[in-house]
Protein backbone atom coordinates (compact mmCIF):
# COMPACT_ATOMS: atom_id res chain seq x y z
CA UNK A 1 0.00 0.00 0.00
CA UNK A 2 1.52 3.86 -0.96
CA UNK A 3 -0.60 6.61 0.17
CA UNK A 4 0.31 10.42 -0.86
CA UNK A 5 -1.20 13.46 0.54
CA UNK A 6 -3.05 15.50 -2.08
CA UNK A 7 -4.98 18.75 -0.03
CA UNK A 8 -4.54 19.79 3.10
CA UNK A 9 -6.86 22.65 3.84
CA UNK A 10 -9.65 24.05 6.06
CA UNK A 11 -9.44 21.15 9.07
CA UNK A 12 -9.91 18.89 5.36
CA UNK A 13 -7.30 16.17 4.37
CA UNK A 14 -7.55 14.41 0.85
CA UNK A 15 -5.52 11.41 0.04
CA UNK A 16 -4.71 9.08 -2.44
CA UNK A 17 -4.15 5.21 -1.48
CA UNK A 18 -2.95 3.26 -4.03
CA UNK A 19 -3.21 -0.77 -3.01
CA UNK A 20 -1.18 -3.55 -4.62
CA UNK A 21 -1.60 -6.70 -5.58
CA UNK A 22 -2.03 -9.28 -2.59
CA UNK A 23 -3.38 -6.32 0.10
CA UNK A 24 -6.47 -7.32 1.71
CA UNK A 25 -8.52 -3.91 1.00
CA UNK A 26 -9.99 -3.65 4.54
CA UNK A 27 -7.06 -4.28 6.91
CA UNK A 28 -4.78 -2.10 4.67
CA UNK A 29 -7.61 0.98 4.97
CA UNK A 30 -7.96 0.42 8.80
CA UNK A 31 -4.36 0.69 8.88
CA UNK A 32 -4.02 3.59 6.78
CA UNK A 33 -6.87 5.22 8.71
CA UNK A 34 -4.99 4.46 11.84
CA UNK A 35 -1.91 5.37 11.18
CA UNK A 36 -3.10 9.21 9.73
CA UNK A 37 -5.44 9.74 12.63
CA UNK A 38 -8.92 9.95 10.67
CA UNK A 39 -12.09 9.51 12.27
CA UNK A 40 -14.62 10.69 9.75
CA UNK A 41 -14.07 11.01 5.91
CA UNK A 42 -15.73 9.44 2.30
CA UNK A 43 -13.83 6.74 0.50
CA UNK A 44 -14.39 6.09 -3.47
CA UNK A 45 -12.61 3.73 -5.53
CA UNK A 46 -12.23 1.97 -8.36
CA UNK A 47 -9.66 -1.46 -9.62
CA UNK A 48 -9.54 -4.63 -9.08
CA UNK A 49 -9.52 -8.20 -6.85
CA UNK A 50 -8.63 -11.57 -6.74
CA UNK A 51 -6.55 -13.92 -5.55
CA UNK A 52 -4.59 -15.85 -8.20
CA UNK A 53 -2.66 -19.65 -8.05
CA UNK A 54 -1.19 -19.97 -11.18
CA UNK A 55 -3.72 -19.68 -13.85
CA UNK A 56 -6.52 -20.64 -11.74
CA UNK A 57 -8.36 -17.41 -10.54
CA UNK A 58 -9.75 -17.65 -6.88
CA UNK A 59 -11.17 -14.11 -5.40
CA UNK A 60 -11.38 -13.80 -1.87
CA UNK A 61 -13.81 -11.40 -2.16
CA UNK A 62 -16.76 -11.56 0.60
CA UNK A 63 -19.88 -9.41 0.16
CA UNK A 64 -22.32 -9.25 2.66
CA UNK A 65 -25.67 -8.60 2.53
CA UNK A 66 -27.86 -7.78 5.63
CA UNK A 67 -31.19 -9.92 6.78
CA UNK A 68 -33.09 -7.45 8.20
CA UNK A 69 -35.41 -10.37 9.65
CA UNK A 70 -32.62 -12.15 11.23
CA UNK A 71 -30.48 -8.99 12.09
CA UNK A 72 -27.30 -10.47 10.86
CA UNK A 73 -25.23 -10.58 8.05
CA UNK A 74 -25.26 -13.23 5.10
CA UNK A 75 -21.37 -13.96 3.47
CA UNK A 76 -21.51 -14.22 -0.52
CA UNK A 77 -18.03 -15.12 -1.65
CA UNK A 78 -17.27 -14.57 -5.03
CA UNK A 79 -14.32 -16.78 -6.13
CA UNK A 80 -13.56 -15.29 -9.53
CA UNK A 81 -11.46 -12.20 -10.94
CA UNK A 82 -13.75 -8.83 -10.43
CA UNK A 83 -13.29 -5.28 -11.70
CA UNK A 84 -14.40 -3.05 -8.79
CA UNK A 85 -17.40 -0.51 -11.19
CA UNK A 86 -18.04 1.19 -7.70
CA UNK A 87 -16.78 1.47 -3.96
CA UNK A 88 -17.94 3.95 -1.73
CA UNK A 89 -17.76 4.19 1.66
CA UNK A 90 -17.65 6.57 4.77
CA UNK A 91 -15.67 6.46 8.35
CA UNK A 92 -17.57 7.45 11.16
CA UNK A 93 -17.68 7.14 15.00
CA UNK A 94 -18.84 4.12 16.32
CA UNK A 95 -21.21 3.93 19.63
CA UNK A 96 -18.01 3.55 21.63
CA UNK A 97 -16.27 6.51 19.75
CA UNK A 98 -14.19 4.14 17.97
CA UNK A 99 -13.64 5.15 13.82
CA UNK A 100 -15.76 2.46 11.91
CA UNK A 101 -15.09 1.69 8.33
CA UNK A 102 -18.52 0.72 6.37
CA UNK A 103 -17.65 0.23 2.40
CA UNK A 104 -20.26 -0.70 -0.29
CA UNK A 105 -19.16 -2.40 -3.43
CA UNK A 106 -20.33 -3.11 -6.98
CA UNK A 107 -18.37 -5.33 -8.89
CA UNK A 108 -18.12 -6.83 -12.36
CA UNK A 109 -17.76 -10.40 -13.31
CA UNK A 110 -16.36 -11.29 -16.70
CA UNK A 111 -19.53 -12.02 -18.31
CA UNK A 112 -20.70 -8.49 -17.35
CA UNK A 113 -23.27 -9.38 -14.82
CA UNK A 114 -22.93 -7.04 -11.34
CA UNK A 115 -22.90 -8.08 -7.76
CA UNK A 116 -23.23 -5.64 -4.96
CA UNK A 117 -23.02 -5.69 -0.95
CA UNK A 118 -20.92 -4.66 2.08
CA UNK A 119 -17.32 -5.20 1.58
CA UNK A 120 -16.13 -7.43 4.24
CA UNK A 121 -12.91 -8.70 2.73
CA UNK A 122 -11.38 -8.75 -0.73
CA UNK A 123 -7.30 -9.25 -1.99
CA UNK A 124 -6.65 -7.03 -4.67
CA UNK A 125 -5.28 -7.74 -8.01
CA UNK A 126 -3.12 -5.86 -9.52
CA UNK A 127 -4.26 -2.23 -8.09
CA UNK A 128 -7.22 -0.53 -6.23
CA UNK A 129 -7.12 3.02 -6.57
CA UNK A 130 -8.85 5.24 -3.18
CA UNK A 131 -9.50 8.35 -2.90
CA UNK A 132 -10.10 9.58 1.06
CA UNK A 133 -11.52 12.92 1.55
CA UNK A 134 -11.35 13.69 5.45
CA UNK A 135 -14.31 15.96 7.04
CA UNK A 136 -13.02 18.29 9.65
CA UNK A 137 -17.14 17.09 11.45
CA UNK A 138 -17.63 13.19 12.90
CA UNK A 139 -20.81 11.58 12.97
CA UNK A 140 -21.88 9.09 15.25
CA UNK A 141 -23.32 6.00 15.23
CA UNK A 142 -25.19 4.88 17.88
CA UNK A 143 -26.80 1.16 18.53
CA UNK A 144 -30.41 0.71 16.82
CA UNK A 145 -32.65 -1.80 18.78
CA UNK A 146 -35.34 -2.41 15.55
CA UNK A 147 -32.03 -3.68 13.10
CA UNK A 148 -29.68 -4.06 16.04
CA UNK A 149 -26.87 -2.13 13.80
CA UNK A 150 -24.76 0.87 14.47
CA UNK A 151 -26.41 3.71 12.94
CA UNK A 152 -24.99 7.45 11.77
CA UNK A 153 -27.35 9.77 13.57
CA UNK A 154 -26.52 13.20 12.68
CA UNK A 155 -27.95 14.68 15.73
CA UNK A 156 -26.20 12.63 18.28
CA UNK A 157 -23.26 14.02 20.12
CA UNK A 158 -20.19 12.89 19.65
CA UNK A 159 -17.78 12.26 22.59
CA UNK A 160 -15.01 14.97 23.04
Amino acid sequence: MQSKILDSSDGRRTYAVVLETGDEVMSCLGRFLTNEKISAAQITAIGALSDVVLTHFDIDVVLTHFDIDEKRYIEIPVREQVEVASMIGDVALDPDGKPALHIHLVVGKRNGTALAGHLGQGHVRPTLEVTVNESPAHLQKVHDPETGLALIRPTERVRS
